[in-house]
């Protein structure tokens, strides 16, 4: 019988923590054709989550007749709304050591070498730089015996190529590692967390309609236009409800959304979703306009337990900084929020030391679960007003906003800067290649 029954799909999560004790929780047993003798054997499935990562299916089969057997772990976690992509500056032999989340979806480039791993060749792992190096190796060198004897000049090219690529293990000399994922479900470690890593890069972009064909989330034969929208001074007045999946436990739940003046500020959308079966509850915030001609820096000297109470606006595109403690969160990392000061540092808490992934198990270190801890507690200082610090909202896109207390009047505590954005900033923005005016042209 499958463990995956009615009840768990509508009430409870089919995924649980692996358990010596949990006796009820076994794998699914299916009889399956084996590939190398043609005979039938047994196909394990276990439903399982790695803590503070997500969940994965663990498939093992093996055939009694001919002993051949396979394992294979595949994502069972949801898709995330944008891709994202990791490059990073290989300069020491410590960076090889990074661990690496790459799911199969992922693309895997080194523009010295002009190489590139493209998706769904490999099964999704999870190992360090090395062991990508190692695994691409593996995969090259794998039919070099048969390709010596029918095609020898082309093995001979391919084994120069490999050497460069074992070479590279050497970090001579420094080199570009970029990952794609357009899942969004790929990471690279940062072993410098809570700071801010200078060799690694991280971008969030918008899928393509070839990539979400490519994921399976769009048909084919999908048109690409978008459905015309409902009237907007209707959506003003109304709460939108549309049926998506828990995040969490992928039970069905629903997502509210509305459109919402901030006093002094301006139109955004909030989107809130809650699950009636695992409790879970989270919220987003869309800006509601146009992207600002100039970016918008905001600096808040925190003197007093009060200044927790400010409302703020995160965009997706605002980052966040505490030059006290020497941290940086880029853009993109906890998403839009509409809360507070307090519940954004809490959220800043929760992401960088309670569900860091690499602080626990064979993949923590004791300094690095030192520095943690002390970040961790200084956090907690700032939100019950023992340490005065300077927050800074950075939104190139200028859609980001924390409130004035004393408004209309100037907040003596508070500045808000307007700069010009720098050519990398409009292109992460994506502005650079757009046109607004006389775009017919040259058609």
């Amino acid at each position: 019988m499958s463990l995956i029954s009615e009840e768990n799909v509508r009430g409870g999560n089919v995924f649980k923590d692996l358990s010596a004790d949990d006796e009820e929780w076994q794998p699914t047993e299916i009889e399956s054709l084996c590939m190398n003798c043609y005979q039938n054997g047994t196909t394990r499935l276990l439903l399982t989550k790695i803590p503070f990562f997500k969940e994965i299916i663990v498939s093992s089969f093996s055939c009694a007749n001919c002993g051949w057997s396979n394992t294979e772990i595949q994502s069972a976690g949801r898709i995330q709304d944008h891709g994202v992509c990791y490059t990073l500056k290989v300069k020491t032999k410590q960076d090889l050591n990074r661990e690496v989340v790459k799911a199969d979806c992922a693309i895997t480039r080194i523009p010295e070498l002009d190489f590139e791993i493209p998706p769904f060749t490999q099964k999704g792992s999870l190992s360090t730089i090395e062991g990508l190096l190692d695994r691409a190796v593996a995969g090259l060198e794998q039919d070099q015996p048969d390709r010596r004897a029918a095609e020898p000049q082309v093995a001979e090219k391919l084994d120069k190529f490999i050497q460069k690529l074992k070479k590279l293990k050497e970090v001579e000399r420094e080199f570009t590692l970029v990952i794609e994922d357009p899942s969004g479900n790929s990471f690279v470690e940062n072993p410098l967390a809570p700071l801010k890593d200078e060799a690694l890069t991280v971008t969030r972009f918008k899928r393509t309609v070839q990539q979400d064909q490519q994921l399976g989330i769009r048909a084919d034969d999908d048109l690409v236009e978008e459905p015309a929208g409902n009237d907007l001074e209707t959506m003003r007045g109304e709460v939108l409800v549309f049926p998506t999946n828990c995040p969490e436990c992928n039970a069905p739940a629903s997502t509210n959304m509305k459109l919402v003046q901030i006093p002094h500020f301006k139109e955004v959308i909030i989107m809130a979703t809650n699950c009636d079966g695992c409790g879970h509850r989270t919220n987003e915030v869309k800006s509601g306009g146009a992207t600002e001609q100039q970016g918008t820096k905001i600096t808040l000297h925190v003197t007093d337990p009060s200044d927790m109470t400010r409302d703020v606006l995160k965009s997706e595109t605002c980052s966040v900084l505490i030059p006290e403690l020497e941290f940086e969160l880029g853009m993109a990392a906890l998403g839009g929020k509409f809360t507070t000061l307090e519940g954004l540092l809490q959220d800043i808490k929760d992401l960088t030391v309670s569900k860091n992934p690499f602080i626990c198990g064979d993949s923590s270190t004791t300094d690095r679960v030192q520095k943690l801890k002390e970040f961790g507690e200084k956090i907690e200082k700032i939100l019950a007003g023992e340490m005065k610090v300077h927050v800074i909202l950075d939104d190139p896109a200028g859609n980001s906003y924390m409130q004035n207390v004393y408004a209309p009047e100037a907040d003596p505590e508070m500045t808000v800067e307007k700069y010009t954005r720098t050519f990398e900033q409009n292109e992460e923005l994506g502005l650079n290649d757009m046109k607004t005016e006389n775009y017919q042209e040259g058609n």
